[in-house]
Formats: C-alpha cells, structure tokens, sequence
C-alpha cells in the first residue's frame, strides 16, 4: 500500500486534479501527496479547502470583474454574465476569466433562471413547496410533509438556481463550488452578479 511519504504523483494525475478542480499545481501536488494518491479524497480536499475560503471571503465587496458573453455554434443562442471580483488584477488574470466563460456557456446551455436560492422570489418559492406537497401521498403528518418537501426543493434549485446546478463540464461539482474552487485559487471573493440569455425569437 502507498503511504503519503513514499507516494509521488505523476504530471498527468497533478493536471487530471488541476483540470478537475481549478487549483494550483502545487497545491494538487500536495493533495495527492496528503492523500497517498487517492485522487477522490484529494479532489474533495481541494474542493472543500477553496469552499471554507470562499465562504470566510463571501463578505468581502466585489467591485470589479468582467462581462463575458457565451455564443453557441450555428449563433443562435447566447449568454451574457457579469462576474464581480475585488482587484483589477484578479478580473485580468487568465483563471478569472476562464471561470467566467464556462459560466456563461453553462448559461447558455442550461434552463437558468436565478443566481443564487436568495435570489428566488418568495411567491415562486412557496409554489414550488406547494407543487411538490400535492406529490406526496395524503395521510402524512404536517411535519413530515414539511421535511420531505424541504428535502425535493433541493432538486428544484438545481434545476432553476446557477449556484446549486451540477457545472456542465464536470456533474460532479455545482457552479458554486466551481467557484469556491478558483476563490481558493485566486484569494478573492468572486460573484455572479447577473446574466442574460438570449435565444433566437424569444422575447
């Protein structure tokens, strides 16, 4: 068995965790070192590292950033989102922008329709609840409908919400913890302010 003093990870399993989770070559070097080469448990590592930085840098006011437009092959559906950062220097560097491409293409592929569960007004909210109550068989008690509906609304939001949405290009991180990845990279607070869909002859 590999222990983490005698393992050391070759440069296509660095760039495989690079790729995956957006960090720095040596901080996956280390993960996978950490980890004695379980590539799972060093994902979720690095995963989980850049999301603790992302929540204690969450407060942090985001001035600056980038517009950045997604066209789709034949031009026929596009997507414009603005993405917020602290410095002018982070909203210049290559992996900033990177994020906010791939966002703007997941926009344009999926059906999004707010940013953030915060985001979601309250009538739509409790119409959801109500949808997914008349779902569930009669004779349950109020509180156990409650938890169960609580539990189903977790699947509504990744199906309307961008944060809570499996990331297009990896299903097994959401947009948010795509960013919260590259908050960890980067060391700033990173938002999605807005964006915009636009598909031919829709109004």
């Amino acid at each position: 068995m590999t222990t983490t003093s005698d393992y050391k990870p070759t440069a296509e399993d660095v760039k495989r965790l690079r790729d995956a989770t957006g960090a720095g070559m040596l901080d996956c070097r280390a993960a996978l070192v950490n980890a004695g080469g379980d590539y799972e448990a060093a994902q979720k590592h690095l995963l989980e590292t850049g999301m603790s930085k992302a929540a204690k840098k969450a407060d942090r006011t985001t001035k600056e950033g980038l517009i950045e437009s997604y066209i789709h092959v034949g031009g026929k559906i596009g997507a414009l989102v603005e993405l917020n950062c602290e410095t002018d220097f982070v909203a210049k560097n290559e992996r900033f922008k990177e994020l906010a491409r791939d966002i703007a293409m997941h926009v344009a592929a999926m059906p999004v329709k707010y940013v953030s569960r915060q985001a979601v007004p309250e009538n739509e909210l409790n119409e959801a609840k109500a949808e997914l109550a008349k779902s569930l068989p009669e004779g349950k008690p109020a509180n156990v409908i409650e938890k169960i509906v609580e539990g189903k609304l977790n699947k509504w939001y990744e199906e309307h919400v961008l944060l809570d949405m499996p990331f297009i290009k990896n299903d097994e991180q959401t947009v948010g913890e795509l960013i919260g990845s590259v908050v960890g990279v980067l060391g700033e607070n990173i938002q999605v302010r807005r964006f915009s869909k636009f598909a031919l002859g829709e109004s």
